[in-house]
């Protein structure tokens, strides 16, 4: 059985949102085991445990906050070189648009590459004008219907590509199953 870990920091609770959503996706692909941490909640364990990783963090300044950091450097750094080849996608939400949530995403992404995780973005649409090629983003909390798709989508697409890179499940594979792809424009 796969194991995804929904890690996520949040001060206002707005990430948090997010982080339930994403988690409700990982639950739509079949037996893919799925926990959901607060950052203060977690340990190394937590992450040791899991094939896949799902990272949110509030953007702060246009970056990952000081709490997640610290978690990766003080908490995580003693266990580097221990996980890699494990699967992992990033979320933000920040006070308004443009407030930088895709320059969070990728720094979420640059402290998993470091840690030898194997990221990706999602090219499917999750709504109209919703993509989310660094991770799902929104504005506060994730209120419009297309905010909350994009956060099941990234989880479920986590899933999936934890069920055929680790477990060998390919009938998962996104572009094997039928999933609707919206096109763009």
């Amino acid at each position: 059985m796969s194991k995804v870990l929904v890690l996520y920091d949040s001060a206002s609770g707005n990430t948090g949102k997010m982080a339930a959503l994403v988690a409700d996706g990982v639950r739509e692909v079949p037996n893919v085991e799925v926990r959901l941490k607060h950052l203060d909640d977690a340990t190394a364990d937590d992450v040791l445990w899991c094939d896949g990783l799902a990272l949110g963090s509030p953007t702060n300044m246009g970056i990952l906050s000081w709490k997640m950091k610290r978690f990766w450097d003080e908490t995580m750094g003693p266990h580097w070189m221990k996980v890699d080849g494990k699967i992992g996608c990033a979320f933000s939400s920040a006070g308004g648009w443009g407030g930088g949530q895709e320059l969070a995403c990728q720094s979420l992404l640059t402290v998993l590459m470091n840690f030898g995780f194997l990221v990706f973005g999602v090219t499917d649409y999750a709504g109209k004008t919703t993509t989310l090629h660094y991770g799902a983003v929104t504005a506060r909390e994730p209120r419009t219907e297309e905010s909350q798709a994009a956060c099941r989508l990234l989880g479920r697409r986590l899933a999936e590509w934890v069920a055929v890179f680790v477990d060998r499940r390919h009938e998962q594979h996104p572009l094997v199953k039928p999933t609707p792809r919206l096109p763009p424009g």
